[in-house]
C-alpha cells in the first residue's frame, strides 16, 4: 500500500487520520509529484477529493479540512481539491498516475 507514493509513513497515517476525521465519506486520491517519483522531501502533495456519488463536497467541508491540514504537523503544503469541481480535462490528467490514500 502507498509504495509509489512518496511520503513517510507517519506523515501519511497523520494525513489519513485528518481526512477519516473530517470527510469519512469521502475518497482521497493523490497525484503529481509524490506520486511520479519526481518529488523532493519538500514538494507538496497534491489531493483530489472524490465525494459520494462523485457530488461537490459542501465548501464548509472542504474549509474544515483544508485548515486541520495547515495546523497539522505535516511538514509540507498539502493541497486537497474537489474532484466534482474540476474540469474533465483534469480528471483524465489525474486519472493517468495516482495512488488511492483513503478508499470509499
Amino acid at each position: 500500500m502507498g509504495e509509489r507514493l512518496h511520503l513517510k509513513a507517519r506523515h501519511r497515517r497523520k494525513l489519513e487520520e485528518i481526512l477519516r476525521e473530517h470527510l469519512p465519506e469521502v475518497e482521497v486520491w493523490a497525484y503529481g509529484s509524490r506520486v511520479s517519483r519526481e518529488s523532493h522531501g519538500g514538494s507538496d502533495l497534491d489531493l483530489v477529493l472524490r465525494g459520494p456519488g462523485l457530488e461537490k463536497i459542501p465548501p464548509a467541508n472542504l474549509l474544515d479540512v483544508e485548515e486541520a491540514l495547515r495546523e497539522s504537523t505535516i511538514p509540507f503544503l498539502v493541497e486537497a481539491r474537489d474532484w466534482a469541481r474540476l474540469p474533465e480535462s483534469f480528471h483524465r490528467e489525474i486519472g493517468r498516475d495516482y495512488v488511492v490514500i483513503v478508499p470509499r
